[in-house]
């Protein structure tokens, strides 16, 4: 999928973990960008690291890739094809889909490496 346009969202997040039973932090609803998500095993939310919230684990240090959209959500290999080519720099990402675009973080030590190996696999960094 190389030629698709990938921006950089400014500001840096963590990724926190809660009980599945948890309380979705208020605090979250009124920032730009924020994703949560929910299983039988666990409560999961990505948001600015500048937003206090408990929980009980958190990672933070996170970069935000957005793929450029909407995209078709018939299209296939997007998230494939920027996932290897990170995976082949020995970048770990964290990846959430939406249903117009993937986001796909990073961590910010490894935003300038991220960003130099996907321009050289042909993406275009905006």
């Amino acid at each position: 999928m190389a030629g698709l346009i990938i921006t950089v969202l400014d500001k840096e997040y963590s990724v926190h973990r809660f009980k599945p039973e948890a309380e979705i932090p208020r605090n979250i609803i009124d920032t730009r960008f924020y994703s949560i998500s929910k299983t039988d095993e666990e409560l999961s939310i990505v948001c600015e690291s500048d937003i206090t919230i408990s929980s009980n684990k958190v990672d933070a240090g996170w970069s935000c890739l957005k793929v450029l959209g909407p995209l078709d959500i018939s299209l296939t290999g997007v998230l494939a094809g920027i996932s290897t080519v990170l995976a082949e720099a020995n970048i770990s990402i964290f990846a959430i889909s939406t249903y117009d675009t993937d986001y796909i973080l990073v961590k910010t030590k490894d935003l300038t490496k991220g960003i130099k190996v996907l321009e050289t696999a042909g993406y275009i960094i905006n």
